[in-house]
């Protein structure tokens, strides 16, 4: 069942995505080339319609409680009408921002997904939110929305890290047991892998935000399904799952900050900026960064069988690994080092 759902999706995703180039096309839904963009023609944008309706027929066939499942798709239908509109007709910020709110009130509210309580490490008492239930949960699949789509910035990058991060929350799911969130991973696995055979370097189409908003807020959901009233050292899990994201999204508000620029300004100073300007081809950075969030990936999955300190130790580590990595390429700015300063890494003119 989970193989034949992976390869409905996947198949279905290739036959799909051609059919939604050319509707992208006809509605507008194209990206022109300026100083942000790294592609010189026209593209069609949108491609990510192909992925959710791959994902929401293959959903309709091998799910087996579709109707106890709408919130979870009443929620990626607002997440893609949102994207499409934004595709279409480029959308102020504030706009997509409620749309994203909306969706996660949908699934927290109506689909009763909600982290209400983690255990504390050493300790034996739990901590119970309450009333910050609701919001901590809108919190955190809005901010995994916005972590994919920032990292949406070269071909095939979104939905490859995306790909990888669900390969780790569908084999995590499955060594708990939990068949539903490895389904719907794996169907959405193959209606991404399907996409990328077009979106890979060099491009035929673009995801558009339809796709990475639409992915993020799959990510998200499945993350919370997967980990959610838990101890606090699985809780940390899917956060290690997206660290690729995650930190991408972190360092631009630091660098936003540092510079004292807004924090919703657009730059041309991400990750995969960075490594472009060290030297990296358009396919090199991409593979660099896929090696990235497979690494962040089997760290989550060893990270959820360590002990506590083991746990402890391999978080410090990351961190410090991070940070370093950062600093290196300039990712908040060329200035910035402290680390390096510290340990005394910094090369001498």
């Amino acid at each position: 069942m989970l193989i034949g759902a992976l390869l409905v999706s996947f198949l279905l995703s290739i036959f799909l995505t051609p059919f939604v180039g050319k509707l992208a096309f006809k509605l507008g839904a194209t990206d022109k080339p300026n100083e942000r963009k790294v592609h010189s023609k026209i593209m069609p944008r949108m491609g990510g319609l192909a992925i959710f309706l791959s994902f929401f027929i293959t959903f309709s066939l091998f799910t087996n409680d579709f109707s106890g499942q709408l919130p979870l798709l009443v929620g990626a239908l607002i997440i893609i009408l949102i994207g499409m509109a934004d595709d279409i007709y480029e959308l102020r910020a504030a706009p997509k921002f409620l749309g994203q709110i909306l969706a996660a009130l949908i699934i927290v509210l109506w689909g009763g997904l909600e982290v209400e309580f983690i255990n504390l490490p050493f300790f034996t008492d739990t901590l119970e939110f309450g009333i910050l239930s609701t919001p901590i949960t809108i919190l955190w699949i809005v901010s995994i929305i916005n972590a994919i789509n920032l990292i949406d910035g070269l071909d095939g990058l979104a939905g490859g890290v995306s790909t990888i991060a669900l390969v780790t929350i569908a084999t995590m799911a499955l060594i708990k047991g939990d068949l539903f969130v490895a389904t719907v991973a794996l169907i959405v696995i193959g209606s991404t892998l399907g996409f990328l055979k077009y979106n890979f370097h060099p491009a035929k189409i673009f995801m558009g935000d339809t796709g990475a908003l639409f992915l993020g807020y799959i990510i998200a959901v499945l993350s919370l399904l997967g980990f959610k009233n838990v101890t606090m050292i699985s809780l940390i899990v899917p956060i290690i799952i997206l660290g690729v994201p995650i930190s991408d999204t972190f360092f631009a508000i630091i660098r936003r900050l540092v510079n004292k620029q807004p924090i919703s300004a657009a730059d041309k100073s991400h990750l995969h900026h960075c490594l472009i300007n060290l030297g990296f081809t358009h396919k090199q950075t991409v593979l660099l960064i896929y090696a990235l969030a497979a690494c962040f990936g089997l760290a989550a999955i060893i990270f959820s069988f360590a002990t506590m300190w083991g746990a402890l130790i391999l978080v410090t580590g990351l961190l410090l690994i991070i940070e370093i990595f950062v600093e290196k390429i300039g990712l908040v700015n060329s200035n910035y080092q402290p680390l390096l300063k510290m340990l005394n890494f910094k090369n001498k003119p």
